[in-house]
């Protein structure tokens, strides 16, 4: 174990120690034998009271309420005591109960509602659920069972029937449960496999779901038959039954409350760390906060609220004065109730808006984490006016009203991104709104994973990065160019759809659905949206689709695209599902992502924080028309409580557009309803409309003036520009300030859907995977260009390319036959000092096919080699292209250290040290650019003395995706390996440690003196 995670290690071993506490009596006993299971007998007896009915069982006693026409609650006491350990923190006040009415048949009672029926069979006691229309929604394949530590309720499973919900089920949960078990419990285990912030919450596709009014763990196995179990010696759990999954979920919702409406705020991004006398940091002091948050504002990045004692033992001084500099630099104060909440209402009045909880210092039992969760909410809006707003590792039902769910601490890999794609929207499934992870997690990390970690959940609702355990601070200004400017783009891309995320939230306010979903969400009658097909993306809202890279690829596979029209957000290129793209071009700024046909994306143009809108600020449309589509926007002053008041408004814009090619294309804009404080009066409005064919006129109270250029539309005060040339084309309209109180139209005539005129008369334009050219070297980049399902005359390809490469035009292409692919080589020369590995490059091709100008436009991956080595050559002096490590970074000339660079030993085998070579940890991967020009590698390999005889690994070197030689199983106690391998002709070699049995630890593998021979 690195000494990195030894202080949060044995916090999880105490709070584990907590947790089997609170456990109880009840808790199973090691040895102990199985306690017998008693299965509920015939019934005995039968009386109704109202909309509740008792149903008697021997000694047993059932009790069934009625909460509305599709909501319903079964307890059942096995001694005929009914209790409720969840008293009134969980469910809600539900208001008058519905009408019912019972009827007795021989072999069963039939309670119903105007929706449903429950059906209490008599001999043995046993229900079945059915719909007004007689078709059965689920029925218990026997009665409900009990033995001295679980009651069980075992239920008949359809054909094909799916299931979802438990809550954030880490690495799963956006694709369905059948066949599976889950765990729904506080485990404190915040990796893949883990349940934190678990919900005992389910839903099927039979169109029902069931909550278990509970604090006890349960076990849901959705096998068959489905057997749910709940850790106590009653039973209790409420029905939902519903059209869709959204029905049920609103249900739910209704029930256990809905999802609470964040502070704008708390959509944008946060930062984390400790500044009191920081162990990891060194001494600082809580205002030295205000210097990392002068750091965003200088590098002109969004950021809403700041943790400023964000680590063990970690306390704070200034704390007015620290809540006054971030506000004034627009962000919030947060802290960590680290020593619990008791001291929130000084800390509120000192500005404290945000309040981070931790597991184990907010109350006891499975039900303090809700306690704290409505405690610190409670604190913040009963000292200011401000909305609560907190962050819980642990949590459960209920926890959805009063804070964002956080996956808890985790690692910078490849990996943890691949798992949390799952995890956050298989948890809408459970009416949770707002769950996220740590950019790039809190230990390890790298540049690349941060980026890519970043870009895909600036598409959740919230998320924040935290600095202090990783080996330098996470900021995203901190790693140099190209990855502060990706993520300024995307941290800027965020906060531009704020208005879009923000109308999600507002909603799921009102439905309890939140903005992250998985595609079985949006469409549950496609059959691979529950499967692994879709694993790995999701939805946010419905109109973008977003699939994560992850792993170190400047490719994408397997993006499942759903039925209907979908655009490449970058390049502007129609799909049609349902399809599957693979080989998905993504260099490290690109994040695959796709927006359906039809949508209309309200947007807030060029700001870093929402507070840099004014009443003069416009408000901006992305419309990709297609049909007739319609988003309403939802508006308030963003962090007060007025809105619960009524004081907000909503606009809707209806889209009215062909279905596909030529026509009209009107977008409609309503009259802003309702007031607010700050609402503006008048405000300019911006449309990008998607349409890839130019329209004769754009019509707003009489023609629109048109504009020949980019800096003429800038200029301009109104007016609109075709800009052939931006993803396909896009029709781009500015208007002078207009009323919000008044509704208006602009009208595009003679232009067409998404896609163009003729959609399929587009051409593709692609690139060779795998291109490289050498740093001041001239070479040449390949592009195809393909026809759509019309021939291509006179094709013009140009690239934009990193800044001081320098570019020779291509000759342009005269024809391009239909349905054809025509190579174009184009002569690069990268600049002298480039940066060794990726470089995007972005290919247009200008062109006409079916009588009309069009342009397709493709981002692509580069990779910039180092100059080969020649003669003798160290591993650790190459320039490393790639370098993957199990644990903190690989080292030159050093050991394996800790989560720092250069933080490890002199390398040391068998007694031996060395004064040159790698040390790693496995899994690893080191490699170097080699050119052709190296004739062998020899090294000793083995595992560094440090670690004391532990550790078992394997070594190999691959070449150009040949594997040349592989170690045997090598131990900590086993003798130095020589390696001697042949390297002629080889280009890319790739240094290998793999883990060979299931435990890292210790794995800590060294190329001592790792050596190429070269011409």
């Amino acid at each position: 174990m690195q000494s990195s995670t030894r202080i949060r290690t044995a916090a999880l071993a105490a709070l584990l120690g907590l947790m089997a506490v609170f456990a109880g009596p009840g808790a199973a006993q090691a040895g102990a034998a199985e306690p017998d299971t008693t299965t509920v007998g015939d019934l005995t007896g039968f009386s109704a009271d109202g909309s509740v009915y008792h149903l008697r069982a021997g000694a047993a006693e059932a009790r069934v309420s009625f909460v509305s026409d599709e909501t319903f609650r079964i307890e059942l006491a096995p001694d005929g005591t009914f209790s409720d350990p969840t008293g009134e923190d969980i469910v809600m006040p539900q208001g008058t109960p519905p009408h019912t009415r019972w009827k007795e048949r021989s072999d069963a009672y039939e309670l119903s509602t105007g929706s449903v029926t429950l059906r209490a069979y008599k001999a043995p006691l046993r229900f079945a659920l059915y719909r007004a229309d007689g078709t059965q929604i689920w029925s218990e394949a026997k009665g409900l069972s009990w033995d001295g530590e679980r009651t069980t309720q075992t239920l008949a499973r359809g054909a094909d029937e799916q299931f979802y919900g438990a809550g954030m089920q880490n690495g799963r949960g956006n694709t369905s449960h059948r066949d599976k078990t889950v765990e729904v419990g506080v485990d404190y285990n915040w990796n893949d496999g883990g349940h934190p912030n678990s919900v005992p919450f389910y839903l099927s596709s039979a169109g029902y779901g069931v909550y278990r009014n509970t604090y006890a763990p349960n076990t849901y196995a959705f096998t068959d038959p489905v057997t749910t179990s709940a850790k106590e010696k009653r039973f209790d759990a409420y029905y939902f039954a519903g059209d869709s999954a959204k029905d049920v979920i609103g249900q739910y919702t209704k029930l256990t409350g809905k999802p609470f409406l964040p502070p704008v705020y708390g959509m944008e991004i946060g930062d984390a760390d400790c500044y009191l006398h920081n162990a990891n940091r060194g001494e600082r002091r809580t205002l030295d906060s205000l210097k990392i948050a002068d750091g965003y504002v200088e590098h002109d990045m969004p950021n809403g609220w700041m943790l400023v004692n964000d680590g063990y033992g970690c306390g704070y001084e200034d704390l007015a004065e620290t809540a006054k500099g971030l506000q004034d630099r627009d962000m919030q104060l947060g802290l960590w109730t680290e020593d619990g909440i008791d001291k929130i209402a000084d800390q509120v009045k000192a500005g404290q808006r945000v309040a981070k909880l931790d597991v184990a210092w907010v109350g006891s039992g499975y039900k303090f984490a809700l306690d704290g969760c409505k405690d610190a909410y409670k604190g913040i809006e009963d000292n200011s006016d401000a909305r609560g707003f907190t962050y819980a590792p642990e949590s459960w039902s209920g926890a959805q009203r009063c804070g964002v769910q956080w996956s808890g601490d985790q690692y910078g890999t490849w990996d943890y991104i691949r798992w949390q794609i799952p995890t956050y929207a298989g948890a809408t499934m459970s009416g949770l709104a707002y769950t996220t992870g740590d950019v790039d997690g809190i230990f390890g990390g790298s540049a690349k994973t941060y980026t890519r970690d970043l870009q895909w959940k600036m598409f959740l609702g919230t998320t924040m990065t935290m600095d202090g355990w990783a080996a330098s601070d996470k900021q995203p200004f901190r790693y140099g160019e190209p990855y502060t400017s990706i993520n300024r783009d995307y941290l800027k891309l965020k906060e531009s759809l704020l208005p879009y995320q923000y109308s999600y939230a507002h909603e799921a306010t009102k439905t309890g659905v939140g903005m992250v979903r998985p595609l079985v969400l949006e469409y549950p009658d496609d059959p691979k949206a529950a499967t692994d097909a879709a694993k790995y993306e999701f939805m946010s809202g419905e109109d973008f689709l977003v699939a994560p890279v992850y792993q170190d690829s400047t490719e994408r596979s397997g993006i499942y695209l759903p039925k209907g029209t979908w655009i490449d957000y970058w390049s502007g290129r129609t799909y049609e599902g349902p399809t599957t793209v693979d080989h998905y071009s993504a260099p490290l700024d690109t994040l695959p992502l796709f927006v359906k046909g039809g949508a209309g994306v309200p947007m807030w143009p060029g700001i870093r924080s929402y507070k840099d809108r004014t009443a003069d600020s416009p408000l901006a449309w992305d419309i990709y028309p297609q049909g007739t589509s319609s988003f309403t926007l939802y508006e308030d002053d963003g962090v007060t409580r007025q809105h619960r008041d009524g004081k907000y408004a909503t606009q809707t814009a209806v889209v009215d557009a062909p279905v596909r090619g030529t026509g009209d294309v009107t977008v409609r804009i309503g009259e802003s309803e309702g007031e607010f404080t700050g609402k503006q009066s008048t405000r300019p409005y911006e449309f990008s409309v998607h349409t890839g064919s130019a329209p004769s006129a754009v019509k707003l109270n009489g023609k629109l003036p048109r504009l020949g250029s980019a800096a003429a539309y800038k200029a301009a005060k109104q007016g609109w520009w075709y800009d052939q040339d931006d993803r396909g084309g896009v029709v781009k309209i500015k208007t002078a300030p207009l009323s919000t109180g008044k509704k208006f139209s602009v009208k595009l005539e003679n232009t067409s859907a998404v896609g163009g005129r003729n959609a399929a008369a587009t051409a593709v334009v692609s690139a060779p995977a795998g291109q490289e050219i050498g740093a001041g070297v001239e070479g040449t980049v390949a592009v195809d260009v393909t026809a759509g399902n019309a021939d291509v005359t006179d094709a013009a390809v140009t690239l934009d390319v990193p800044e001081g490469w320098q570019v020779t035009r291509a000759q342009a292409v005269d024809r391009i036959p239909a349905g054809t692919t025509r190579r174009v080589e184009v002569s690069v020369t990268p600049a002298k000092d480039a940066t060794a590995g990726e470089a995007r490059i972005t290919a247009l091709a200008r062109y006409r096919a079916a009588g009309e100008a069009r342009t397709s436009v493709q981002r692509f991956a580069a990779g910039v080699m180092p100059p080969p080595p020649a003669g003798e050559a160290w591993a650790s002096d190459l320039v490393w292209l790639k370098s993957v490590n199990g644990y903190g970074p690989a080292e030159r000339d050093r050991s394996n250290g800790e989560s720092g660079a250069a933080d490890g030993h002199r390398l040391t085998l068998a007694g031996k040290t060395y004064d040159k070579g790698i040390g790693t940890h496995a899994d690893s991967d080191i490699e170097v650019y080699l050119g052709g020009r190296c004739t062998a590698f020899t090294a000793d390999v083995g595992i560094d003395d440090e670690i004391n005889g532990y550790g078992e690994v394997a070594f190999s070197v691959e070449a150009d995706g040949k594997v040349l030689w592989t170690s045997p199983k090598v131990t900590g106690a086993s003798a130095t390996v020589p390696a001697d391998v042949k390297l002629d002709g080889a280009r890319h070699v790739h240094l290998k440690v793999t883990d060979t049995n299931g435990s890292k630890t210790g794995d800590h593998g060294d190329w001592a003196a790792a050596r190429f021979t070269c011409s």
